[in-house]
């Protein structure tokens, strides 16, 4: 059993101390209660690798369902009647279990295939010199807003066949669609959010409707054909594509954020890396560890268990926390030193495991693998910018910055100073 209470007060990611260095505190709840209740979101918060591995390997016991909303509570009338005027938005992907989990997962294997993923890799790489083009003379960026949000999307886009016009859109209507499902916000905000996601559904739909079902370029008219041939319906393929859009880049964007500043901190690892010394591949792994960019997901009990030394019962709603089992030290050497690992993708979870493990991980890792060295190609003197000038997002399923303002050398500018 454990030697603290099973809830414990200290847990909140949104807190100053702990979005600066969450990871501490993982280290003592590991140590001393893995398992413990978070009575202000009744949730069941899970830290130790091992039992992050048992859960997400037992979807009977553990159900996708409702896998991204903080609890299952209700929602408000307004917000009800809003979204009343699309359709569910579940089963999804990510919320969904059993059978109808797997007729969505297969449709996206049978088209979202490693070759049509390693044939992308010229267009990620000309997208990101695009986008560095554009603000390369300034010495200076929000490399979130000018790179690191607009970078996946935009490549996101183009898998699907969605117009380049509607990036700008996918995105306002994505982030609210995340912020809704995990319960944060007043009332007022919640409502617009949700007019945002119906705005969203309804655009999707007219997408299948007018897409050309005979391109074998777009991701969206492949779907549409194979969902003719086995059975999945348009509301049904509205719901996988929502889904790519989301999950297709905000995770690519904090993973890019996160990987900057942990270079920068740790100097002696990038010059390693820009050394040769140390591969990309390790690079990109020993980020998604470090700083896993979602840093959970969660499941709901189906039936009576016992985890950690707790007994948990049907209905009891479990956060399987990626972040943590990341740093456990029973599986990792020196967790909390950031190093360029010789294996480096083994046992680290940021992807998650089993049936919901990520299917765009492979499209993920090759965007990271262009994006973050390109910056260090492009711009000379690449550094973080004053203190103050980054700003974490306040979400408990994920690590990544708001803003992140950087500063480099441009030859004029440093011969213009004084």
């Amino acid at each position: 059993m454990t030697t603290v209470p099973a809830s414990d007060p200290t847990f909140d990611p949104t807190r100053d101390d702990q979005l600066a260095d969450p990871y501490p505190g993982y280290a003592r709840m590991r140590a001393q209660c893995p398992v413990f209740h978070d009575q202000d979101r009744d949730i069941w918060v899970l830290t130790r690798h091992e039992d992050v591995v048992r859960v997400v390997h037992d979807p009977e016991t553990f159900s996708s369902e409702s896998a991204v909303r903080i609890t299952a509570g209700p929602e408000s009338d307004e917000v009800k009647q809003v979204l009343a005027e699309g359709w569910s938005l579940t089963p999804n992907l990510t919320e969904s279990d059993g059978e109808e989990h797997t007729r969505l997962r297969v449709a996206v294997n049978r088209v979202f295939t490693p070759r049509r993923v390693a044939a992308l890799e010229p267009f990620v790489r000309d997208t990101a010199e695009d986008l560095i083009a554009r603000f390369a003379a300034d010495g200076r960026t929000d490399i979130i807003e000018g790179y690191a949000w607009p970078l996946p999307l935009i490549v996101m886009a183009r898998i699907l066949g969605v117009p380049p016009r509607d990036v700008p859109l996918l995105r306002q209507w994505s982030s609210n669609w995340l912020k809704l499902s995990v319960g944060i916000g007043e009332p007022a905000e919640r409502v617009d959010w949700a007019r945002d996601v119906v705005t969203m559904q309804h655009h999707v739909m007219a997408l299948l409707d007018g897409t050309d079902r005979a391109d074998e370029d777009s991701l969206i008219a492949s779907l549409a054909r194979y969902g003719a041939e086995h059975g999945l319906d348009d509301v049904e393929l509205m719901r996988i594509v929502m889904n790519l859009i989301i999950a297709g880049h905000v995770t690519v964007t904090r993973a890019i954020g996160n990987g900057l500043v942990t270079l920068l901190e740790h100097p002696r690892q990038l010059a390693a890396l820009r050394a040769g010394e140390a591969s990309v591949e390790a690079m990109v792994e020993e980020i998604l560890r470090y700083e896993s960019p979602v840093q959970g997901l969660f499941r709901t009990v189906t039936r009576e268990t016992e985890l950690g030394g707790r007994r948990l019962v049907p209905g009891d709603r479990v956060m399987v926390h990626w972040g943590s089992a990341n740093r456990d030290g029973c599986v990792f050497e020196d967790p909390d030193e950031f190093a360029l690992r010789s294996r480096p993708g083994r046992h680290q979870m940021a992807f998650g495991r089993g049936v919901h493990a990520c299917l765009g991980a492979s499209l993920a890792r090759l965007q990271l693998r262009v994006a973050i060295p390109l910056l260090f190609d492009r711009l000379p003197g690449l550094r973080l910018g004053p203190t103050g000038s980054r700003t974490r997002e306040r979400l408990v399923i994920a690590r990544g910055f708001e803003e992140l303002h950087l500063h480099w050398d441009v030859p004029h500018l440093r011969e213009a100073a004084p």
